[in-house]
């Protein structure tokens, strides 16, 4: 078990390793060491399914935070047959995330794998802005209690990618660039900052030119909008379909604050639209 441990230790799969620790789990299969070492080496091959079983196969002779956290990840990339398989992998991702967590609130890695599975599950059921904060509290925990995690730029991009998508774009530029700056050698984090500032600049062109849009016609569509148009809204008052009763009042756009605008209802027309070519992360 120990030589194929110290072959694992290279970034590349090991086919030497592989045969080491395959007769290490046959020979001895309450070895948990060697049920996650291969489970690594079987990651590396790309065989996700096989490590797999081998970090639930460890799990089951001894509960231990480092299966638990390897499961979570591979968990995320086995190739499902559907959409709701996909869905379920991910909910357990985030279950055994949190099961690594609980061995030891103290482990920077479970608190920033934890936030990865969060980060998934974000994407995977409608961007919900609770599980977003989730996300955002388990990588600062992650670095509250393990001051590595601040130097580790996989945890940067992905925090910046959510802020992307819940359009705080200044804690999203900060984030790429803090990641560019921990790993020079790695280009993406430069690329998607590249992309979300050009992305910034022609959103900024089109509002300040209304997009685009001559005056005479914008000022046609401005004297079209009646309060009518605000449908089940325009009363002053909503009641979902739950029964629940809420008071609306009409503001224009350039009463809004950031944030929340609770009890409030605006009326306007889309003069522009414009979308990224970024796909959503799964």
């Amino acid at each position: 078990m120990l030589t194929g441990k110290a072959l694992n230790v290279i970034h590349d799969y090991s086919p030497k390793a592989e045969e080491l620790l395959s007769k290490a789990v046959k020979l001895e299969p309450a070895l948990v060491e060697a049920w996650n070492q291969l489970g690594e080496v079987y990651w590396k091959k790309g065989d996700v399914a096989a490590a797999h079983t081998c970090f639930s196969g460890a799990l089951t002779h001894c509960k231990n935070k480092v299966s638990l956290q390897n499961l979570s990840m591979v968990l995320r990339q086995l190739r499902p047959g559907s959409l709701d398989e996909h869905s379920r992998h991910v909910m357990d991702s985030v279950r055994q995330a949190k099961l690594a967590v609980q061995m030891d609130v103290l482990d920077g890695r479970s608190w920033y794998i934890l936030g990865n599975a969060y980060l998934s599950l974000y994407f995977n059921t409608g961007q919900s802005p609770k599980i977003s904060q989730q996300a955002l509290s388990a990588y600062a925990q992650a670095e509250k209690v393990d001051k590595k995690a601040s130097s580790n730029p996989d945890l940067h991009l992905n925090r910046a990618t959510l802020h992307k998508y819940e359009e705080n774009y200044g804690e999203a530029l900060e984030g790429f660039s803090q990641a560019a700056a921990l790993d020079p050698g790695w280009p993406e984090p430069h690329q998607r900052e590249q992309q979300l500032l050009e992305f910034l600049s022609r959103l900024t062109s089109l509002l300040e030119s209304k997009g685009k849009i001559k005056t005479k016609k914008l000022q046609s569509m401005l004297g079209n909008l009646h309060p009518a148009h605000l449908g089940p809204c325009g009363d002053g008052r909503y009641q979902s379909a739950t029964g629940q009763k809420v008071a609306l009042e009409l503001q224009s756009l350039s009463t809004l604050k950031p944030g929340v605008n609770s009890g409030v209802v605006v009326l306007g027309k889309v003069v522009f639209s414009l979308t990224t070519e970024e796909k959503v992360p799964l």
